[in-house]
């Protein structure tokens, strides 16, 4: 029989373990880091890299089509992609070896203009055990992600009278806790939330009844209510995370019906920022956020700062993004001015350990470093691998820069 004593031990042990696991941590691993604010943890980083770029360890073209950024949680790394029409969420080992597959319908293949541009949108989200995606036709699904066995779906078009639009939908799942927010976009269910281990229905709110553009919305929790805020055709705005209500709305001046926002806003000390790509629009936007989060009030706008898919990242009190003009601006908060600027391709940024690395359209990979307020670049990179446009989002994990590009995914050693 086992002692009192020896039974504590082990149930403390138990405890401890779980507290621990990766695979049941409160941090969701998803789009543009843990914040959705393109900051990723890592240290011992290359300051330099070599003339022929790091070191790659790993290319694979088993993803399909698709223009969304991987996610790496669990000792796996989760990418969406679109084979022969169809939908998957892959999962790949450490090494690059496919681990399972899971087929999430129909995939977006688009009409038109559209149809020059197949494939997944969107990045998984993985929360615990569970990883939630969306397809570009509006599947949501969440599905185990050990060995990729769906456990629920929805689909936002044909079951919550979704809108999507010329592109298909974008949206990087948002997920807590308890639930799992989508952006349908239709005129009545406009944004939802669904228990995030059944799928059941929690709420549906019409907010705007806007339709959908391409964005991925984030949470900013206040002392008084977590807020939901996203971007619509033709505004910003915020639900509440509890019940769906509509807080605010901030209208994107010169928004057109083709408009396509695809910038995750950033909340950083009591402000809210975005950046969107109009070409006679605000471009960079400081709004400041009342302490309830029930209001906005414009702070400054700033159009020579424009965007539109690449992302931005806020730290040292500055806002850095790219811009069409092929520069990394930097922009400081109090306001809107520009400090410094450093020629690069525009492209798709993310930040970690004072290095910026900028993915451009072109296929050029940029190492900046980030000392004293000054930019230099450091390393450069061409990625020849692949298909199609560089539109996907670089991510980090463990001194590992994954590339996506099209059919092919790659890593490479950058500590």
């Amino acid at each position: 029989m086992i002692s009192l004593s020896k039974l504590l031990i082990i149930t403390v042990i138990a405890l401890l373990s779980f507290e621990i696991s990766p695979a049941y941590s409160q941090n969701a691993a998803q789009w543009r880091g843990i914040n959705r604010d393109g900051q990723y943890n890592g240290t011992s980083l290359l300051k330099e890299w070599p003339e022929n770029g790091p070191e790659l360890l790993w290319f694979t073209e088993e993803i399909g089509n698709g223009y969304g950024a991987p996610t790496i949680a669990n000792d796996r790394v989760f990418v969406n992609g679109e084979t022969d029409s169809v939908s998957y969420l892959f999962a790949f080992d450490l090494k690059g070896k496919l681990q399972w597959k899971a087929p999430n319908g129909k995939e977006f293949t688009g009409s038109g203009f559209s149809h020059g541009f197949p494939g997944s949108r969107s990045t998984p989200t993985i929360l615990g055990n569970l990883a939630y995606t969306c397809s570009g036709n509006g599947r949501i699904a969440c599905y185990e992600t050990s060995n990729g066995a769906e456990k629920w779906a929805i689909d936002m078009v044909k079951e919550l009278g979704g809108n999507q639009t010329e592109f298909g939908y974008s949206e990087s799942l948002l997920v807590d806790a308890e639930n799992v927010y989508c952006f349908p976009g239709g005129s009545t269910t406009n944004v939802a939330a669904f228990n995030r281990f059944t799928g059941k229905p929690v709420w549906s709110s019409k907010a705007l009844g806007d339709t959908i553009t391409y964005c991925s919305p984030m949470f900013i929790k206040l002392p008084e209510r977590k807020i939901l805020v996203n971007l619509s055709r033709y505004f910003l705005f915020a639900v509440d995370c509890k019940n769906g209500e509509l807080l605010w709305s901030y209208p994107i001046k010169s928004a057109k019906d083709d408009a396509k926002h695809c910038n995750t806003p950033i909340y950083a000390g009591g402000y809210l920022y975005s950046v969107s790509g109009e070409d006679k629009g605000d471009g960079t936007v400081k709004l400041e956020l009342s302490p309830d989060g029930k209001s906005v009030k414009e702070i400054w706008t700033n159009n020579q700062v424009r965007n539109a898919l690449g992302g931005f990242v806020i730290t040292d009190n500055t806002l850095f993004t790219t811009i069409d003009k092929n520069v990394l601006r930097a922009v400081e908060l109090s306001h809107g001015t520009i400090v410094d600027s450093v020629k690069v391709r525009n492209g798709s940024l993310i930040f970690a350990d004072n290095k910026f690395i900028c993915y451009g359209n072109n296929g050029e990979v940029n190492l900046i470093n980030y000392d004293q307020k000054k930019l230099t670049v450091t390393g450069k990179l061409k990625i020849e691998k692949g298909s199609k446009e560089h539109f996907a989002h670089p991510v980090l994990s463990n001194g590992i820069l994954y590339i996506r590009h099209g059919k092919g995914l790659m890593a490479y050693k950058v500590n």
